[in-house]
Formats: structure tokens, sequence, C-alpha cells
């Protein structure tokens, strides 16, 4: 009876896949001398200036990442950007297309079933983006408007959870990224767009009139944002926080920070007047990579 007592548990333990190999994508990383980042290109944290290039604060934090992933491997490494959606970055981590990602990801429970995240960089707050003159300044003036937010995000949750519990009656529209619902508000198919305020800030401002725009209402959400890492790979999270840890130590984070947020940024130079968050400044204070669900009021 021990015996099949003790097989049961093993086969178990096996199915678990407890036994299987540990995924190492350092050495992957090593043995091609480049790194697959996944980016965005229409992402408050990280977007395209068109060309190939791929800037904000996240897509540069993770540069530095890399920089200090080379020092530890000793061996240059050069980097193939990839830009993914917030469709299909988490199976593209998943099946190793790319070896990790820093967009604008929020972590919580549920992805963190499938993946791993670093420590939290950014901590966000989901707003409402309307037009200036739209007379909309919160949830309950959403009665009978068209609600605009992008396919594949929490904020597509947090949206029909604040619907449900102000008992406001608005029709939905998905955007396939964040570039698109932001025209779905820009072109008038859509009265609000509901999304990261830095998203929302970021669109604006790279807009044709930033002016006629304007975030509006309460904080609907507040999420941990984080570069996003294959599942149970110890030892390249252990690189990216450590990496995380040092930038934010020697001061380089603050300053990556306040070159995005607080200064003009491209392509249009206008400055986004974002300082970092409180939230944001405690995440740096005690770095951590606690879910969503860990900020929900108690």
């Amino acid at each position: 009876m021990k015996k099949q007592l003790l097989a049961l548990a093993v086969t178990a333990f096996v199915a678990t896949g407890a036994f299987a190999q540990a995924t190492d994508t350092l050495a992957k990383i090593k043995e091609r001398g480049a790194v697959n980042l996944g980016v965005r290109d229409s992402s408050g944290l990280a977007f395209t200036l068109g060309g190939g290039k791929y800037v904000g604060f996240h897509t540069e934090m993770a540069e530095n990442i890399i920089k200090d992933l080379s020092k530890d491997l000793g061996k240059p490494l050069t980097i193939n950007y990839q830009v993914i959606t917030s469709q299909n970055r988490v199976p593209l981590v998943q099946n190793g297309t790319i070896d990790f990602e820093c967009g604008s990801t929020t972590n919580n429970t549920a992805r963190q079933k499938d993946v791993d995240f670093a420590y939290t960089t950014y901590v966000e707050e989901v707003r409402i983006l309307t037009k200036a003159n739209s007379g909309i300044n919160g949830i309950p003036d959403l009665k009978g408007k068209t609600v605009a937010t992008t396919t594949g995000t929490t904020s597509v949750q947090t949206l029909r959870k604040n619907k449900r519990a102000e008992n406001v009656d608005f029709k939905e529209v998905m955007g396939k990224d964040h570039a698109d619902s932001f025209l779905l508000l820009e072109s008038g198919r859509a009265d609000a767009f509901v999304m990261d305020g830095s998203i929302l800030a970021a669109n604006a401002a790279k807009s044709k009139n930033p002016k006629d725009f304007k975030i509006v209402g309460e904080v609907l959400s507040v999420e941990p944002i984080a570069c996003m890492l294959p599942k149970g790979d110890a030892k390249l999270k252990k690189a990216v926080d450590d990496s995380i840890v040092r930038q934010i130590k020697d001061g380089s984070l603050a300053k990556l920070y306040d070159k995005w947020f607080t200064q003009p940024i491209p392509p249009n130079n206008v400055n986004l007047n974002m300082p970092a968050s409180e939230g944001t400044k405690a995440a740096w204070a005690n770095p951590n990579d606690k879910p969503m669900e860990a900020y929900a009021p108690k």
C-alpha cells in the first residue's frame, strides 16, 4: 500500500511539472548574444517614434536592464525589439518568442498563473479621457455614451465593474490596441476612453491638438505595472530584479521617470506633467512584486 501511495505521489509530482527542466532564458540569451525584448508601440510607458525607434520610460529602463545582463553574462548583447499587443503579450512570453517584456502590463493574480513579474516600477491609476468640451466629468456622465477601452487589458474588467457599481448604462467599444482606442475617441466614434492614466496622457500628447482632450473623474483602479517574465525562471527574475534595484538605488530610475513624464517628450515636444505618484514612490522605496489585488481597498 505504501509503495502504491509513493508511486501515486511521484506521478502527481511529475504531472505538476516539478521535475520538468526549468527555463534558463539567460543561457539562451548568452548563446544567441541578443535579447528578444517585447515592447509596445502606443503605451504611455513604451511607444514608437516610427522607423523602428522604440522609446519611453519602460523601454529605456529595459535597455538599462539589458546592459546589466550583458555585464552579468560577460558578453555584449544586442536587442531585437518585437512589438507586442495586449492580446498576444502573455502567449509570446510563454512560448519563448520574447525573453521578457517591459511595456504597460498590470501584475495580477490571474496572469501570475501563466507568467512571472519583476519588481513593480510604476503604479498606475486608471482614469477617463474625453474631449475637453464633452461635459463628461466622471462615471455618472457616461450614461447613454459610447466608451472605448483596449481589448485584452485589465481596464475592460475595471470599466464593467464601475458600470455595475454606479448602475450607469453605456455602450462599450473595443480598440485592438491603445492607438486604435484613442482614435475611436478622437474621431468621435466614442465619447470617452478608459485606460491607464499614462497611456491616456501620452496618446493625447501625441495627437494633433492635445488641448482638445482632458483626463477626468475619480481613480477607477490602482494597478502595479511591471516587466513580465517567463514563469519559473528564477535566474532571469533575480537578474532583472537586481538591475531594477540598482537603478532605484543610484537614482537613475527616478531620473529616467522625470525625463519621460515631467519634461517635453517626442514627437510633439509636449510635457505630460505627471510627477511620480505616491504609489510609484512607495514601490521604489520597498521593491516588491505584489499583484494588483494587494492594492485593493481593505
